[in-house]
Parts: structure tokens; C-alpha cells; sequence
């Protein structure tokens, strides 16, 4: 018995070691390729070309007209620029769209409101529709909260006239509210390393780049010839990424423009963004995993980089699996191999990309660092509902897009989430696991269960607190006004 819980630990300790080392592959990589960089060639006024916005929104009151006010006063010919609110809204935001809308047409603005009255397909149905009637040859796509600079197409739609094999461009995502809490500031720390960092990488070495789903340019012609937005995953970019690597387009990272996007300002809304973000990209792994594996013209280094990448979810399951074989381990009295702990070594790999990312992209990047013992703590609160996401990944084929609330409709109408009773029950496990180690005068696990206490205590309290907001909410919206 004692050595199949100990097992457990060493598997999923050199597990979590595997991912780690591949963070140091991606500081070698970016320490090798962060000073290559391509210069946009001069566009003349005459050779713009078409270019599409599209707007995929469902349910977004709060910020459906900032949205659309932004995209009218891109810096672009008006007579080559299309819009389109690809709206799928079952509430209000639909009548705000239809006014911006209409409001914005009668300035001359080629803008447009297709509304389906079915979520079917959802964000990749909807992309795919509005594609079908697209009169662009480029397509821009930014979500709800998004806020792009004026200049967003001028700085990138030069880089498709330089080269006709690329496919696609990913900006950098800013963040327009990035130290409002300390959840936001975590998650900023979170995002930064991937854009500042993870994914240069991944465009200059070649290794699978991989458009975001906002913020971004396609060529039309590329997502036709990849076979479209597809809708059996719910993360549609990554789907249509794979594929367009898979054809040999072309892909570009510029880290200079940057789109500032409203980061989520509750638990529940960051949950059900990671939990998609989960759940997308290991359906993503089981459609295209041997795809990538036996990818004709591409190195081993970069298929095996692919392939670690789109798991690295999986870690979810490795420390919650870690976790729970820490009290059988301790009340046996048994202490896994000292030499183990070589191993942790490895771990370091992502958090010093952590810091790289704050180092390059801000001067006050020192102070910013103090989000990051939060991004730790949330990052291991999610483990249960990431673990969920996974399994359902795995599993589930039917399935519903749950897009991330925005503004005030975060608390608003929060469907029942017992896995707040789970990290809860987490967190209380991992205290007296602790509590128990200490007795005993096994100090190895401490910094580890002390931190999972903590971290599944503020996801699941926070939850509730989401939940207790969104009570009150419904029940003064309910109350007759005057």
C-alpha cells in the first residue's frame, strides 16, 4: 500500500518535472530568437486591401457598444473596410447592437448586425457564417472586450502583402484593468508570459504557432483552404491554428501592437474561461495529436514542443493527484526518495518565465511581481475545475461554448457549481494533511500543502461570495421601482 501512494507522488512529481523542463527549453528558445524580428513593409494608399472586423458576441449589454465604437474608428479607407457584429444574443445586447449599428451606418460606416436566432456551432458557427458573406480579404476578430488601437490595421495587414504564404498575425493582448484586484493582477502575470514570451517562441522557431481567437488577422483564403472554423471543440482557434500549420501557411507574432482587452473580475468568470481553455485544448489534443506526431516537414523538436504544449493542462491532474496521496503518505510515515527533489529542480523552468515576461514588458516589473504568489495560489485552486474540464475534453460530445462574463454580468444568473464544495473539501484536506505532517515532524510536504490550502480556500470561498453578489443582484433587479 505505502508504495503505491508513493508512486503516485513520484509519477506525478517527475510529470510536473516534464513540464517544467519545457520551460527551459522556452527561455533558451526565447533567449535565442527574442531580437529576430520583421519590419512591415510601406504600404502605398492604393494597395490596401479589403479587410473584414469581425465581432463574435453573445450576451454582452456592458460592453457591446464600447466594442463596436472602437472598431468605427480604426484608422482605415472607410470604402475597403467591412464590419460585422456576429451577434448570438438571447437578451438586450442585441437592441444595443442594433443601435450602434444602425447609428454608425448612417455615417457611411459598411457595417452590418447578423443575428442568429441558434447558438448552434457557437463562437465557430457564428465565425463561419459571417466568413460565408465576408467581402474582405483579410479578417480581423476581437471579441467583446477587446479595445484595439486606431492603428491596429495599418501595423499589421502590411505584413500579408510581404509575404502570400501567411495565413495569420497575433497581436499581443494588453489588459485594460490589469491592477484593479489582485486577481486580475495574477492573471496579467499569467497572460503576459504567454504573449511576451511563449508565444514568440512558437512563431520564431516555427514550433506550431497558433492564433489566440481575438486580436488577431487572417487571410481568408488560409481558413478556407484549412477547412473553415470548425465546431466539434471550444477552442476554435487553436483547431483552426493546427490545421493551418498542418497546410504549411505561414503565421506572425508582433508583440509591438497591442490590443488591451477587459480581463475577468470574479472567480466564477476566470473559472469558466480556464475550464473552456482546458476543455478546448484536450479536444484539441485527441483530434490532432497524431496529426501533429507524424507532421510531414517539421522537426521532431518541434512536434514533441506542439504536443507538450496542448497538454500542459494535464498538470491540473498532476498536482491534484500529488495532493491527494500526501495524508496516506504521511499517516504511513513514509518519505519518498531525498533525491526526488533534483527533480523539483525542473519546476523552475515556468516561473522564471514568469518573471522574464515582466522584465521585458514593463520598467516597474518589480513591483508587478507581487501578483505572482496570487497567480500560484489560483493556479492550484483550479486544479478541480480544470480536472473537470479535462475529463469532459476526453469524454464529452456534446458540450456547450461557456463564454467568459464581462462587466456586471459576471454575478449575474450563476448557474449551481458544486465544485465549490470540492475545493473547499480541498482546501480542509490539505490543512489537516498539514497539520498532521507537522506533528509528525515531516516538514518536506509543508510549503506544498500549505499553499494548496490557501489556494483551494480562496477559489471556493470566492466562489461563494460570487454567488452570494449574484443573489443579491437578481433579487434587487427583482424588486418593483417606483
Amino acid at each position: 500500500m505505502t508504495s503505491i501512494f508513493v508512486g503516485i507522488h513520484i509519477a506525478s512529481a517527475i510529470g510536473l518535472a516534464l513540464y517544467g523542463l519545457l520551460g527551459f527549453v522556452a527561455l533558451w528558445l526565447y533567449l535565442r530568437d527574442r531580437n529576430l524580428s520583421i519590419a512591415p513593409p510601406q504600404v502605398a494608399d492604393e494597395d490596401w486591401p479589403t479587410v473584414t472586423v469581425q465581432l463574435p458576441v453573445f450576451n454582452e449589454p456592458d460592453v457591446i457598444q464600447r466594442l463596436i465604437h472602437s472598431i468605427v474608428t480604426l484608422d482605415y479607407p472607410r470604402e475597403l473596410l467591412e464590419i460585422q457584429v456576429l451577434d448570438d444574443s438571447t437578451d438586450e445586447t442585441t437592441s444595443l447592437a442594433a443601435q450602434s449599428v444602425d447609428f454608425y451606418a448612417a455615417q457611411g460606416f459598411n457595417i452590418r448586425l447578423i443575428h442568429r436566432n441558434s447558438r448552434h456551432g457557437f463562437k465557430a458557427k457564428a465565425l463561419q457564417n459571417g466568413l460565408e458573406q465576408a467581402q474582405g480579404e483579410f479578417l480581423a476578430i476581437f471579441d467583446a472586450d477587446f479595445v484595439p488601437q486606431t492603428d491596429f490595421l495599418r501595423q499589421t495587414i502590411p505584413y500579408f502583402l510581404h509575404d502570400i504564404r501567411l495565413g495569420s498575425l497575433q497581436a499581443r493582448w494588453g489588459h485594460l484593468n490589469a491592477e484593479d484586484s489582485m486577481l486580475t493582477g495574477a492573471q496579467t502575470v499569467a497572460l503576459d508570459k504567454h504573449f511576451a514570451i511563449e508565444q514568440i517562441v512558437r512563431h520564431r522557431a516555427d514550433y506550431f504557432p497558433k492564433f489566440n481567437g481575438a486580436a488577431g488577422v487572417w487571410r481568408a483564403a488560409a481558413i478556407h483552404d484549412s477547412g473553415g472554423w470548425q465546431e466539434d471543440t471550444v477552442c476554435e482557434d487553436l483547431c483552426l491554428s493546427t490545421r493551418a500549420v498542418l497546410h504549411n501557411w505561414t503565421f506572425h507574432f508582433v508583440p509591438d501592437v497591442v490590443a488591451p482587452a477587459e480581463l475577468p473580475t470574479t472567480i466564477t468568470a476566470y473559472k469558466t474561461q480556464q475550464a473552456r481553455w482546458t476543455m478546448g485544448s484536450t479536444q484539441c489534443l485527441l483530434k490532432y495529436g497524431k496529426a501533429i506526431w507524424q507532421a510531414p516537414g517539421k522537426s521532431l523538436s518541434a512536434r514533441v514542443y506542439a504536443l507538450l504544449s496542448m497538454s500542459a493542462y494535464l498538470t491540473n491532474v498532476m498536482v491534484l493527484l500529488l495532493l491527494l496521496a500526501q495524508l496516506p503518505i504521511v499517516l504511513l510515515d513514509a518519505r519518498p526518495p531525498s533525491r526526488l527533489y533534483i527533480v523539483s529542480i525542473f519546476g523552475m523552468g515556468q516561473p522564471i518565465l514568469f518573471v522574464l515576461a515582466q522584465r521585458a514588458l514593463y520598467d516597474d516589473w518589480l513591483r508587478r511581481l507581487r501578483y505572482f504568489p496570487a497567480l500560484l495560489l489560483i493556479a492550484i485552486g483550479l486544479a478541480p475545475s480544470n480536472t473537470k474540464a479535462i475529463v469532459a475534453g476526453l469524454l464529452q460530445t456534446d458540450f456547450t461554448f461557456e463564454r467568459t462574463p464581462k462587466g456586471k454580468t459576471s454575478i449575474t444568473q450563476l448557474p449551481h457549481d458544486w465544485l465549490i464544495l470540492v475545493e473547499i473539501a480541498l482546501s480542509i484536506y490539505c490543512a489537516i494533511t498539514l497539520l498532521l505532517a507537522l506533528a509528525m515532524r515531516n516538514s518536506g510536504p509543508a510549503i506544498l500543502l500549505a499553499s494548496a490550502t490557501i489556494g483551494f480556500g480562496y477559489v471556493g470561498i470566492a466562489g461563494l461570495s460570487d454567488r452570494a453578489s449574484s443573489s443579491r443582484s437578481r433579487s434587487k433587479s427583482a424588486q418593483p421601482t417606483a
